[in-house]
């Protein structure tokens, strides 16, 4: 029981140090880039779910300062077979090259790379197996998106200057 309070007590402690330290968070309504990025993807499926995934991230774009572009790549792998030589689980994995622009001027404001995979089953039905190989990749779009925004979010600063 003392040992609780004593827990409860640094924590409490610990958070009124930390509440007048100057750290504002870094997600929310205050963000640098909220509304000022507009996104060009690629014309597919993919391509859309990640561009929504952005949009519910970094806001719709209203006075936009900077162009985010992304190319997606994809492709699914065997990662279980069956010792009959049957797949039954396969990889996705994903690569999103992106880079954002300075409307105004033209200029590359920061570039990189993300790279992530999820995974399927293929153990039911042909269609089964489909909507499991649908959801997966757009559960790698999502991934790819928010790796993209965590990557901004920390240079946002830089690019608010």
């Amino acid at each position: 029981m003392s040992s609780d309070r004593i827990t409860r007590r640094a924590a409490a402690l610990g958070l009124l140090a930390l509440s007048g330290c100057g750290f504002a968070p870094v997600y929310g309504d205050g963000s640098a880039l909220r509304g000022l990025v507009t996104f060009q993807t690629d014309e597919t499926v993919a391509g859309y779910r990640l561009r929504e995934r952005l949009e519910q991230r970094l806001g719709v774009p209203q006075n936009a300062r900077y162009e985010l572009r992304v190319a997606l790549s994809q492709n699914s792998q065997p990662a279980a077979i069956t010792a009959a030589g049957d797949t039954v689980r396969f990889n996705v994995v994903g690569r999103a090259d992106w880079s954002l622009r300075a409307i105004a001027t033209g200029q590359i404001a920061a570039e990189g790379k993300s790279e992530s995979f999820t995974s399927y089953a293929a153990t039911g039905t042909t269609v089964a197996t489909q909507a499991a190989r649908t959801d997966a990749t757009a559960r790698l779009s999502v991934a790819l998106a928010d790796m993209i925004v965590s990557r901004l979010l920390i240079l946002s600063n830089d690019l608010s200057q």
